[in-house]
C-alpha cells in the first residue's frame, strides 16, 4: 500500500509540477526544446520533464547549449536532476560538459490536509508572516550563519518574489527575544496542485524544540485552506528524517549539477 502511495505521489510530482515554470520574482522563463530555463535568479536554472526525449549526441548538444548560453552572460547555472530521470546517462553527460554535482537532497511530498495543524511553539517563541526588507535581511543573515556561506542574495530574491506575487509567497519567521530562530517560506503557483516548502533553517541551539515541526504544520494548514492538495520539499540529510516522521513521503532524490564560469 505504501509503495502504491509513493508511486502515486511521484507521478503527481512528475505530471502536475515539473512541467510548470518555477516561480521567481522578476525572473524570465524560456523554453529550449524539452527544457525550462530561468534567467534572473542569483544563478541560472535549468529543469525538464522526467524523460527529456533526447539521447546521445543530441543530448550533448542540448547540454552544451545551456552551458554556453549562461557562459555568454558570465553566470553560473544549476541543472536540476532527479534520480529517476531519463535518459539514465544524463548526469554522466552533464559531468562530461563541465557540470559539478552539489549535495543530493530528498524530494518529499505530503498531503496538505494530513499535515495541517495549528503550530505549537515553545514558550517565548512567536510566529509571524513578514514582508519588510529588514526582516528579509535578517532571514538572509540567519541562513548565512546556519550554512556557513554567503546567503545575502536571499533577501533580494525573497523581496522580488513578494513584490511580484505577494499572494503566492508566504514568508514566515519564528522569533525569540527579538532573534530570528527559524525562517521558512511557502510558495504557491496559480492552478498548481503543489505548495513548495522552502527554508526551515534553525540554529543548532534552537533545534529539537519543535519549531521546525510548527513551521511545517502551519504551512500545510495554509495550503489546505487554499485547497492545494500537496506540499513538497527538497530536504537535506538532516531534515529528511524529521519530515518523514511528520508524515511526508520520500519519492526520489534530486541533485543540482552546477556549471560556473
Amino acid at each position: 500500500m505504501k509503495d502504491t502511495l509513493i508511486d502515486d505521489l511521484r507521478t503527481a510530482y512528475d505530471t502536475r509540477l515539473r512541467g510548470v515554470a518555477p516561480p521567481g520574482g522578476g525572473a524570465r522563463v524560456e523554453r529550449d526544446g524539452p527544457l525550462t530555463r530561468v534567467v534572473g535568479w542569483h544563478r541560472g536554472f535549468v529543469t525538464g520533464p522526467r524523460d527529456l526525449g533526447v539521447r546521445g549526441e543530441e543530448l550533448d548538444t542540448l547540454i552544451a547549449r545551456q552551458r554556453d548560453f549562461y557562459a555568454s552572460r558570465g553566470e553560473a547555472v544549476e541543472w536540476k536532476t532527479r534520480a529517476h530521470d531519463l535518459p539514465a546517462d544524463l548526469t554522466e553527460r552533464l559531468t562530461a560538459a563541465g557540470f559539478v554535482a552539489e549535495d543530493t537532497e530528498t524530494v518529499l511530498i505530503g498531503r496538505s490536509a494530513d499535515l495541517a495543524a495549528d503550530p505549537v511553539l515553545p514558550d517565548g517563541v512567536t510566529l509571524r508572516r513578514v514582508t519588510a526588507r529588514s526582516d528579509l535581511q535578517r532571514i538572509a543573515a540567519l541562513e548565512s550563519t546556519v550554512w556557513g556561506e554567503d546567503w545575502s542574495w536571499l533577501a533580494d530574491d525573497l523581496a522580488a518574489r513578494i513584490g511580484n506575487d505577494p499572494e503566492n509567497t508566504v514568508v514566515l519567521v519564528a522569533e525569540a527575544r527579538g532573534e530570528v530562530v527559524c525562517a521558512a517560506w511557502l510558495v504557491f503557483q496559480d492552478g498548481v496542485d503543489f505548495g513548495g516548502l522552502w527554508g526551515g533553517s534553525t540554529p543548532a541551539e534552537w533545534r529539537g524544540r519543535g519549531i521546525y515541526r510548527a513551521m511545517v504544520a502551519h504551512r500545510a494548514q495554509l495550503a489546505a485552506e487554499r485547497d492545494v492538495p500537496y506540499v513538497h520539499v527538497d530536504a537535506s540529510a538532516d531534515s529528511a528524517p524529521i519530515l518523514t516522521r511528520l508524515g511526508l513521503h520520500a519519492v526520489t532524490t534530486t541533485t543540482p549539477y552546477v556549471w560556473s564560469p
